[in-house]
């Protein structure tokens, strides 16, 4: 709950950074509001009171985002995906240990429950630029 309200914080922190150096005079005067000597401030005095609450919302910026970083960095460090393995379960003896073939069926029986076993097709081999008819593939060694 701290994390989001910290980066609620630092999102309007964010906005009102944008703004104050949007507000600031620029060198060349495109984007400046400053004012002049008849206005609320003077140039100079709005300069200062800008640059100072840039100063401000920058140093904010900054302590936020590593506040930010630390507490999310913190809160995935308790859950770690090693953390999640059971690890303690496994067996160091089993996991060398070629795997269990499947018991061989003792008699080609079929029932009328079971589906007939899928069969692969012949694989061809073709040649674009032979101008070949597709030839059958070396025939699979079968089994004994």
């Amino acid at each position: 709950m701290l994390l989001g309200i910290l980066l609620t914080i630092h999102i309007i922190v964010c906005i009102s950074l944008i703004g104050v150096v949007l507000l600031q005079r620029s060198e060349g005067g495109a984007l400046g509001m400053g004012g002049g000597p008849t206005g609320f401030m003077s140039a100079r005095g709005a300069g200062d009171l800008l640059t100072r609450i840039t100063w401000i919302l920058g140093s904010i910026f900054f302590v936020l985002s590593l506040v930010l970083t630390l507490m999310a960095g913190r809160e995935r460090g308790a859950s770690s995906v090693v953390d999640r393995l059971k690890i303690d379960a496994i067996d160091p003896n089993s996991l060398n240990q070629p795997p269990a073939a499947a018991p061989a069926p003792s008699a080609p029986t079929q029932s009328s429950d079971a589906p007939a076993p899928l069969t692969a097709p012949t694989p061809t081999v073709r040649n674009p630029f032979a101008g070949e008819e597709p030839q059958p593939a070396a025939p699979a060694p079968s089994n004994p």
